[in-house]
Formats: C-alpha cells, sequence, structure tokens
C-alpha cells in the first residue's frame, strides 16, 4: 500500500528503495550493518565471522568498482551494500540448505533483520504521506500549550547554541543513530537464540516496529512540523515568524497554518522520544553499563528533540505515554491477557488521547494558567510511568523459597 501512495506522488516506495540499495549507495548503511547483526543472533560464532567477512568483503568490491567508474556516493553511505547482500544470501540458504525448526528458526533472524530496515524504508514514506496529504498544521496549538512547561524547546535551543558544535554533533549523532542503540539492546536481549534455538516472547525489536507502525498514523490526526520549521528560519515565509530559539511566541489565539509540501507533519508525539523510552525500559535489565547508556540515549535524545526545535514539550510528554501505551500492551499479549494489563493499557491510552484532546481544544487556558496546567501535564505522564512501573513488577516471575530438607528421625538407643 504505501509502495502503491508512493508511486502516485511520484517518487520510489519503500520496495524500490530498498532493492536500489543492492547495487547502489545506501542510504542507511549503518542501519543495514545493525540489521545484519540482529540476524546472526541465530547463527554460530563460525558462522558470524564468515557472514561479516563476506559483508566487508562486498562492500570493498563495490567500493572499488564505484571508485573505477568514479560513482558518486554522495546521496548514500559508501558501505552497506554487503550487509543486504548477506543477510539476503542467509535467505536462501534457509530454503534451500536447511529444513524443519532450523529453517524456521534462520527464517526468523532475516526476518528480523529485513523488518528493521524495511520499518525505517516504511517510515520515510510516511513522511512523504504527511507532508503531500497535510497541507495545514497545528504547531500554533501546540506551542501555545507548550506555554504550561515554559516553552522548554526555545530553553533548550539555547543551550545548544551555547555549547557550540562538540555538543550539537554528539547530539545529532545520538538522535540519527537511534535505531542502532535500539540493535546494541535488542543484541544482548537475544544473546542466547543461538544457544537456545528460540526467540524470546518479547523484545525490544518489537516494541520498537510497532512504536514506528502505529505513530505515523497519529501525525494524520494531529500534523505538527516542529518550531524550527514553524517558528524558526527552516519554515521560510510559511513560519509565523524567525522567532525560535531567542524569542517565546506570542500567546494569541491560535489557528491552523498552511504549509509547504515537503516539511514532514513528525512531531505529534513524538516518536524518538517514544523510542529511547522503549531503549531505556528495555536497558533496565541489562549489565550496569547497558544501562547507563540506556539512561544517556534517552536524556540526549530528549536534548536533542528539544534543543534542534523538532519537538516542542509537550511532544516529548505525550511520546513517553504513547511508548509505555505500546509496550504495556506487547507485554500483555506476550503474558496473555488479564485484569492488570487491560487497566494499565486502557488507562494509558485514555491519558496519551486526554493530552492530544487538551492541545488541541484547550492551548489558551493551559498558556493563561502555567502553574495548574503545567504541573498536571508533568503529573499525567508520571501517573502512567507509576502504574507501569507498578502493574510490571507484579508480573514479574516470584523467587520459590527453597524447600528446606525435612529432618531425618534419629535413632532410638536402647
Amino acid at each position: 500500500m504505501l509502495e502503491i501512495a508512493a508511486r502516485r506522488y511520484g517518487l520510489p516506495g519503500p520496495i524500490t528503495n530498498q532493492v536500489q540499495e543492492l547495487i547502489f549507495a545506501p542510504k542507511s548503511g549503518p542501519l543495514l550493518y545493525a540489521a545484519m547483526a540482529l540476524m546472526m543472533v541465530v547463527l554460530t560464532w563460525r558462522q558470524r565471522f564468515i557472514a561479516a567477512g563476506a559483508a566487508i568483503g562486498i562492500d570493498v568490491a563495490f567500493l572499488l568498482v564505484r571508485w573505477a567508474v568514479d560513482a558518486k556516493t554522495t546521496s548514500g553511505h559508501p558501505f552497506g551494500n554487503g550487509a543486504l547482500w548477506v543477510i539476503l544470501g542467509y535467505a536462501v540458504i534457509a530454503v534451500t540448505r536447511r529444513a524443519g525448526r532450523e529453517r524456521v528458526l534462520l527464517l526468523k533472524g532475516v526476518g528480523l533483520g529485513l523488518l528493521l530496515v524495511a520499518g525505517r524504508k516504511t517510515g520515510d514514506i510516511w513522511l512523504l504521506i504527511t507532508s503531500k496529504t497535510r497541507p495545514a498544521v497545528l504547531d500554533q496549538y501546540v506551542a501555545t500549550a507548550d506555554h504550561a512547561l515554559g516553552n522548554p524547546s526555545w530553553l533548550a535551543g539555547r543551550i545548544v547554541t551555547a555549547t557550540g558544535p562538540i555538543g550539537a554533533h554528539v547530539l545529532d549523532y545520538v538522535y540519527i543513530q537511534l535505531a542502532v542503540a535500539a540493535v546494541i539492546v535488542a543484541l544482548y536481549q537475544l544473546r542466547d537464540v543461538a544457544v537456545e534455538r528460540r526467540f524470546p516472547g518479547h523484545h525490544l525489536v518489537r516494541t520498537f516496529l510497532v512504536i514506528g507502525l502505529l505513530g505515523p498514523g497519529i501525525y494524520m490526526i494531529f500534523p505538527v512540523v516542529g518550531p524550527i520549521f514553524a517558528y524558526g528560519a527552516d519554515g521560510g515565509h510559511f513560519a509565523v515568524a524567525n522567532l525560535w530559539p531567542d524569542t517565546l511566541p506570542p500567546i494569541n489565539t491560535p489557528h491552523q497554518m498552511p504549509f509547504d509540501e515537503i516539511t514532514p507533519r513528525n512531531c505529534m508525539p513524538s516518536l524518538h522520544t517514544a523510542w529511547a523510552t522503549a531503549i531505556f525500559i528495555h536497558s533496565r535489565k541489562g549489565p550496569r553499563i547497558l544501562q547507563f547508556a540506556g539512561a544517556f540515549w534517552l536524556i540526549a535524545t530528549l536534548g536533542a528533540t528539544l534543543g534542534f526545535g523538532y519537538h516542542y514539550g509537550v511532544d516529548l510528554i505525550a511520546g513517553v505515554v504513547f511508548a509505555l501505551t505500546i509496550e504495556a500492551a506487547l507485554r500483555s499479549i506476550e503474558r496473555g491477557w488479564d485484569r492488570s494489563g487491560i487497566q494499565l493499557v486502557a488507562y494509558s491510552a485514555t491519558v496519551f488521547t486526554a493530552l492530544l484532546v487538551s492541545y488541541r481544544y484547550l492551548p489558551m487556558e493551559m498558556a493563561k494558567h502555567p502553574w495548574v496546567f503545567g504541573p498536571l501535564l508533568i503529573l499525567a505522564m508520571t501517573s502512567v510511568i507509576h502504574s507501569y512501573v507498578r502493574t510490571t513488577k507484579l508480573w514479574e516471575p516470584k523467587a520459590a523459597p527453597a524447600r528446606q530438607p525435612e529432618p531425618q528421625p534419629q535413632p532410638e538407643l536402647v
């Protein structure tokens, strides 16, 4: 469906873009290698070394050919083709050289790797669709509601500007390579697949993909481009004014505003925040270094989304609630629905809906009474976090107490 929709707008769809990366310079080189790493969780160590060597060798061959014909790679990465060839090669091996459970396991590994890349490609097409089908945006509503939080994007933008190029480069790398960070956590969760010959019931990649699948649907309902476009120089003549990050937006009665057909309407909710929240959640059961990495990626992602002017503060609150709703639903599906799971998902979804409704219909009240609505927004998000933590702790298996040996009867003395 997305392939057909993209063709309607005269652009190649996700399937075409993926097939092109077999030959042309890929746009997502690191992501292709991350996808290959996911696929390799079903392989033995010897097979992993062979697969990695083959991928590197193929990439070197592609580099030499491009150098020989003087092909330009400015629109993509100089590497990544080899990883895609290896993934597809193992799909052929699974069909022709494996049988039974081994074939199914290898195909699941291949599918997991390809799904990660497919999610990225379909996400790009979704963004295109939002820009083409939603000519008006609701940024003025969100910016007005953001006064309840003190306009954190304006504050973070000044901080990032003050840190200079070093801070901006670090945050930019964290923001762009979010999927690679997810793969690192997922690899830890899937480290025993090759030994146990089966996948766990729930892992980070599932949450990551579902967030990316459902999130763009909210973009279609609540199109927002972000402060750097609606209130900054990047918006050109479509922007309200060049205010971000130096001058706070005025509190006026908001209305829909027309915008260009290029900028994605991908702010509400902040899916980068949702993904970073999922990474943080799934890193909690890892080693200490993974826990620190998960916390760092969450904090840095929040700083980047605000500091680069990509999101408003209220977007981030909605993103956290959205991620917890998806995670709770997937965990409930994996363990079986019960009363606690239904209540948690229903409550989280209700809070998320209430947030969107308040941003759309109560922005003036939120801006005029920030000391009331600001704490209410934080309290709503915190209540969902508290409910998730409390409920999932009840789902954790309880350790059974060790059985004490029964005392042996002593022989009587005669």
